[in-house]
Order: C-alpha cells, then structure tokens, then sequence
C-alpha cells in the first residue's frame, strides 16, 4: 500500500513471517458444528450457506491432501514459486477428538509447499487440549486460529442462532494468545438488529480483545438459508448497505479500532447464483482501492479515534 499509513494489511503481516509469496488455500475437511448437529442445535447459522466459501475443488469427497494439491495447480500457473497455507475454512475445524484434527491438520503441513495452517473455527469449539497442541505446532510452523467472532452483542447472537455468546468469544481468544498461537478474528456488519450505532460502537469491543488479525464483511443474504427466507417475509428487519454507505461504516470503524490489529479483508464475495443481495458486482481489489482513495480524501486512518473508545 502507498503513501501514508492508512491500516495495516495483510500482506505486509505475512511479510513478516515469509520471505517469499504465500497463497492460502481453502480445505472443506468434513467437519460439522454443534448448531447443526443437535449438541447445541440444529439448522446452523441462520445466514450460513457454506457452498459460498469453497471452490470447486474443495469437496469432501476428496482428502486434504488431495484438495491441497488441486488448489496448488490453480496458483501454480502463475506463481511457481508460490508457498502455500492451508486454511481450514468450511464449519468448525476444531470440533471433534484431538487425534482426528491432529491427522487432518499434519495431512496438510506433509504436502510440499504448504508452510502453515490457518484454522477457522467457533469460540466455543477449543479446548485446551487442542490449544496446547496447537501451541507445540506453532513452535515449528505457522499457526493462526480465526474465530468466528460475527458479532459482539448477545441479542443478535441469539437471533442468528451462533449457540454461543460473546463472553465465549472473549474466553476463546485469551486463551489462545495467552499460549502463544496468533489469532484471528471475523465479524459481519449489518446483522438484522443492529443499527449503525451498534456497529462502530463494536470496534472499541473488538480492540479489547488480543486479537492479531481480523476479518470485516458486509451482511449477505445467500440463497437456501433461514435469512434469505427471513428477509422475503419481513425485509424491514433488514438494512442492506450500498457500496458507498458500507465504505462510510468501514472508515469510522477502522478509525475506532486499536492500531496494531492486521485487517485482512473487507469485502465478502458469494456467487452470483447464489446470492440474493446486496449484489454490488465488486472486487475485493476494487473495493480496497476505493477505500484508500476515501480514506485519504478524509484523512482518515486506523486508531485515529480509537483513544476515544475508552477500551
């Protein structure tokens, strides 16, 4: 990124943990989650459809090596010299017996080129058995937990059928950075529920967590969830944000955040035949390019009000 100093960005993070180019690949694993296999519930997260995070050689029908090695072919192309993190992305990839993740997780890291594992999973799916196992892999490797953090108040919680609360969220993340292992996190703006308020007030909660990095998206309504089907019989719940309004909620928000936090993205992407709306045809380059022209019309940077906050 150019000129000043506008937020920190994930590839400059990376830079310091690689001297070369790395490239995450997205794993469907098989796992499942405690909202839909009845431990806690069922039916999932009322906005999740996980068909939009995989591509098409993410399939459970293959192992993770396999679909490792096909990701690779796809960057290889125009990055030989590409290195590669495995990223453990659909449902929760830490729910199930420790022996079991550890062979999927040490599946990844025996494929040549991978040099790290990026695991996503919930606040309430991580022992700590797992974390100290966790814990003696990032001795050698790179490790970077994300959770699924999505929001910060209970209410909208509830509402969207998460299973857990924010106090989950809190606990989770402590005791991961409290072992030593990086830590991730992703939120969703624009829950049924939550106004504008809520969501900038959500960045002085967020920087009081210990967090690394953290993921931002805007609110999407996908094809085949309990949301979209929501969203037809009341769209008055919902507030879904134009690309230019979402790029204001961005700006306050990055501003009122803690400066040190590594913001990855900003932008979901869902196929086209599967999303309802928004549907802002954009980028995620586009959308980044357009918030650094804003920020520096605004003079606006990350942490620039965060001392306001009071975290």
């Amino acid at each position: 990124m150019d000129g000043p100093f506008l937020y920190n960005d994930f590839s400059t993070f990376l830079k310091r943990y690689f001297p070369f180019k790395v490239q995450k690949i997205s794993l469907n694993a098989g796992f499942t989650c405690p909202n839909r296999d009845g431990m806690k519930g069922y039916g999932g997260c009322t906005y999740c459809n996980n068909q939009m995070f995989n591509p098409d050689y993410c399939r459970t029908d293959k192992g993770v090596a396999e679909q490792l090695e096909e990701g690779k072919q796809f960057f290889a192309k125009k990055y030989p010299e590409m290195k590669y993190l495995a990223y453990f992305q659909a449902y929760t990839n830490t729910y199930g017996e420790l022996e079991a993740l550890a062979r999927k997780y040490e599946e990844a890291l025996a494929v040549d080129g991978v040099v790290g594992l990026v695991i996503g999973t919930r606040p309430d799916c991580m022992p700590d058995a797992l974390l100290d196992y966790l814990a003696r892999l990032g001795e050698r490797i790179f490790v970077l937990v994300e959770y699924g953090i999505e929001s910060t108040r209970d209410e909208t919680l509830r509402r969207i059928n998460r299973g857990h609360t924010f106090a989950d969220t809190v606990d989770a993340v402590c005791r991961t950075t409290e072992r030593g292992i990086l830590c991730g996190g992703h939120v969703i703006l624009g829950l049924p529920g939550e106004t504008r308020a809520d969501i900038v007030s959500q960045a002085g909660d967020i920087s009081a967590l210990p967090l690394t990095t953290l993921k931002l998206h805007q609110l999407q309504l996908i094809r085949g969830t309990r949301m979209a089907r929501e969203y037809e019989e009341c769209p008055g719940d919902f507030h879904l944000f134009d690309v230019d309004s979402y790029l204001e909620l961005v700006i306050d928000y990055i501003e009122r955040l803690r400066p040190d936090i590594v913001l990855e993205r900003f932008l979901s992407q869902s196929p086209k035949d599967l999303l309802v709306a928004p549907d802002w045809g954009m980028k995620n380059y586009e959308f980044n390019h357009r918030l650094w022209k804003r920020m520096r019309e605004l003079d606006a940077y990350q942490g620039k009000k965060y001392d306001k906050c009071g975290k």
